[in-house]
């Protein structure tokens, strides 16, 4: 059972990286964070490098962020790191209206997302 010192340290040994108003739809940005949760570091830059998604592009940048906020907030290299939390929230949503037959118009809703990403270090235990 782990004392609460213990517990303290534990919630200290991570880092928080953000990317706010990213201008893709929350569903497409959601498939590609599905895919590197829980993740080692390393294994997910890979994945997400050869991913042909474009919102593995913008994934890939925040993650090396998080990885850039260890290395700065630790004065440690990245090794044992993994995503412990990733998770993508609506952002505001851009309305435009496009032409229709009959002199009507249609609503197009352009989706944008918050991305808030964990990056811890295992345990060995």
């Amino acid at each position: 059972m782990a004392t609460t010192e213990n517990k303290k340290n534990i919630a200290t040994m991570s880092v928080l990286a953000k990317l706010r108003n990213c201008p893709t739809s929350p569903r497409k940005m959601r498939l590609v964070a599905n895919q590197i949760r829980n993740l080692d570091v390393n294994k997910a830059l890979v994945l997400l490098k050869h991913s042909p998604k474009e919102a593995s592009l913008r994934l890939e940048k925040l993650l090396l962020s998080g990885i850039s906020n260890w290395q700065n907030k630790f004065n440690d290299e990245n090794s044992d790191l993994f995503i412990k939390e990733i998770y993508v929230d609506s952002a505001r949503m851009l309305k435009r209206m496009q032409p229709a037959p009959q002199g009507r118009a249609h609503r197009i809703r352009k989706r944008s997302n918050h991305v808030t990403i964990l990056i811890s270090k295992k345990e060995n235990n």
